[in-house]
């Protein structure tokens, strides 16, 4: 059998596409020898080459029109600590935003996000998941004490000298399940940092009958008091009538009232 003739230097250890090999003056029959693999149309791997997980994503989002890298494919280019169960993984996660139609090809698990500003980022030329909107995507497929290693990571001791790392590992310490906007967030930060007793949140109101009645951001037990961080949509004539009863005092600021309600 004939030896094919050597690649250029360009593409001989790095997954390319055939549009690279014609910008290359590769012909067809180069492009199909034995010394090549196929892993989905219009790419071709060099079966004596080593190369990097990125130059492989490079290749396939660059046959893919309007995708980019993301899930466990995403996790491993930005180095995560994954589960042996994942490290194996023989197919490239692609992503379109939503109403794009996901990505379908060989060797590719396709998925449509609908992605906000800042959740992808570029590098190398690749289009990707930022890490905070990769970790979201994964936190599915892992449990707990796997997102708690994933999250030791991101704040490790390594990192310890990296600016901003310090004031990172404080606001993990701080952060809690419940709170459905910044300033409801806010509202909470500055209760606990006061000299207000303790204020829960995530607590339910019932009826003599128990049944429920109110969610507030926040609740005293001790005082049977709630603190409420209310915004511009609590103005309306329709949410004012809905939100006062004869428990509640309110207090009102040009954008939001607190509402402390006796239970």
């Amino acid at each position: 059998m004939r030896k094919p003739q050597p690649l250029p230097r360009q593409l001989a250890q790095q997954p390319f596409t055939l549009k690279q090999a014609d910008d290359a003056g590769l012909g067809r029959s180069r492009t199909r020898a034995a010394d090549l693999w196929t892993p989905s149309r219009e790419i071709r791997l060099p079966r004596a080459g080593s190369f990097s997980l990125l130059e492989t994503c490079r290749a396939y989002t660059g046959v893919t029109p309007a995708s980019l890298v993301s899930h466990m494919t995403a996790a491993r280019v930005h180095g995560f600590y994954l589960p042996l169960r994942f490290e194996n993984e023989q197919v490239v996660h692609l992503s379109r935003n939503t109403g794009q139609c996901r990505p379908q090809r060989k060797h590719v698990s396709g998925h449509e996000l609908l992605l906000g500003k800042g959740d992808v980022i570029d590098i190398d030329g690749v289009p990707i998941t930022s890490v905070r909107r990769t970790l979201l995507d994964i936190a599915p497929l892992l449990n707990l004490d796997e997102l708690v290693v994933l999250a030791d990571q991101l704040v490790c001791a390594h990192h310890a000298g990296m600016r901003g790392m310090r004031t990172l590992r404080a606001a993990m310490e701080l952060v809690r399940v419940g709170s459905d906007s910044p300033p409801e967030t806010r509202l909470r930060l500055l209760i606990g940092r006061s000299a207000l007793p303790n204020f829960e949140w995530n607590i339910e109101l019932s009826d003599g009958a128990g049944h429920g009645m109110l969610a507030p951001d926040l609740a005293c037990r001790k005082y049977r008091t709630c603190a409420e961080y209310d915004g511009i949509h609590h103005f309306s004539a329709a949410r004012q009538s809905k939100d006062h009863d004869p428990r509640t005092t309110t207090v009102t600021s040009s954008h939001s009232h607190l509402a402390g309600t006796k239970y």
